[in-house]
């Protein structure tokens, strides 16, 4: 595929999308056309081969990227998704994203964002770990404490930090505890991190309700994604007194008018893969899921889910945006001229950077905080963010 070509689960470019964010910024805040010129373009881009043998003997070659937007405000920071449809242009878009978050939330870095093509599922766990262990080899030059820190995304977590760290000290001959966040706790990971995305998004819809004067006792919410961000924002809106109408993943969802049992769907997932087969619940797809009338809609899987042709049809009073780019600009106008309210990505998901961000100084430190102190400070960047 062409980098100038869109994903396949994609209905546009997202680097062409993100640029065109930028222009209208500036063109509505009268800034110079040639500075957005530059801050269009992604300081650098790597590209490399990752072959990987597989437990069968043969090899496998991959193809890896990581992408560095801006360091101006310090270095770059970005999570590293492992995807069949990642593309150059994606990692653009999601680097450059990364720059207007940690902008927006105050943080002493740049954007940046790492990606492989490949899906992790069809992979075993030590196919997983070799792959991983080789894609660090080949941009090792490329991230470290003080110049790029990676972190989990689509298709990583805990498990794939812990090996970037494992392989990166080994060849440094130390321990080096920043060069990426979202580890394991018993390596110098952050309590309340696993969760921060999630929680950060649902900081965002209290203080919209609380602009109403309203609160979460009794929310419709309809979550796509049941991952990292959607399985735990769901499990949070539930136990704050929210009735959750539907939740999905990538093969589909389920969808109770009635509520569903947040926890004994995600249990169920976790068991068996899918919500398919979980009783007393009408499946549904993830088209018709994002359709669905609900007081939230929060979209937190992958991106343009909302677009111009259903964009429409959204009941939803408010859209939080958990995924990154999940409403494209054209759908984001019409939801606008249609009153409905939305939090958008570089607001609604940044609790993950953030989190992300006390990890990285922790590690530094080596003086670790407790978790009521984590969403504490969580709580207040976000809030203050608003």
């Amino acid at each position: 595929m062409s980098t100038a070509e869109a994903p396949s689960h994609l209905h546009e470019n997202p680097y062409e999308i993100a640029r065109q964010q930028l222009r209208r910024v500036g063109e509505t805040f009268g800034i110079d056309p040639n500075l957005i010129g530059v801050l269009e373009l992604c300081k650098k881009s790597v590209e490399v081969s990752i072959p990987t043998r597989m437990d069968d003997g043969s090899v496998n070659v991959y193809t890896g990227y990581r992408v560095t937007h801006n360091i101006a405000r310090g270095p770059s920071k970005g999570g590293i998704r492992y995807h069949p449809a990642v593309t150059l242009d994606e990692v653009k878009a999601l680097s450059i994203w990364m720059t207007w978050k940690c902008a927006l939330m105050g943080l002493p870095f740049g954007g940046a964002k790492g990606g492989v093509v490949v899906d992790p599922k069809l992979l075993s766990r030590r196919e997983l770990e070799r792959m991983t262990r080789r894609f660090t080899s080949e941009i090792i030059n490329e991230i470290g404490p003080e110049k790029d820190i990676p972190a989990p995304d689509v298709g990583t977590d805990a498990s794939v930090m812990a090996w970037i760290f494992d392989t990166f000290s080994m060849n440094k001959g130390h321990s080096v505890l920043g060069v990426v966040t979202g580890k394991p706790l018993a390596i110098g990971g952050s309590l309340g991190r696993l969760e921060a995305t999630a929680r950060g998004a649902l900081y965002c819809i209290e203080e919209v309700l609380r602009e109403e004067s309203r609160s979460i006792e009794g929310l419709r919410v309809v979550v796509q994604g049941a991952g990292n961000v959607g399985g735990q924002l769901a499990r949070m809106l539930a136990e704050e007194g929210a009735s959750v109408l539907a939740i999905s993943d990538s093969q589909g969802g389920i969808h109770n008018a009635a509520g569903l049992d947040v926890p004994s769907a995600l249990a169920y997932k976790a068991e068996t893969g899918s919500f398919d087969g979980f009783r007393g619940v009408e499946a549904i797809t993830n088209e018709e899921l994002i359709l669905l009338e609900c007081d939230v809609l929060a979209p937190c899987a992958l991106e343009q889910v909302v677009t111009s042709e259903n964009a429409t049809q959204i009941q939803a009073r408010i859209v939080c945006e958990g995924a990154n780019g999940p409403v494209t600009p054209a759908a984001d106008e019409i939801l606008e001229e249609r009153g409905i309210v939305v939090l958008p990505d570089v607001l609604a998901n940044a609790g993950g950077v953030v989190v992300s961000y006390f990890e990285w100084v922790q590690g530094l430190q080596e003086y670790f905080w407790k978790e009521d102190e984590v969403n504490a400070r969580l709580n207040d960047i976000v809030t203050r963010a608003f």
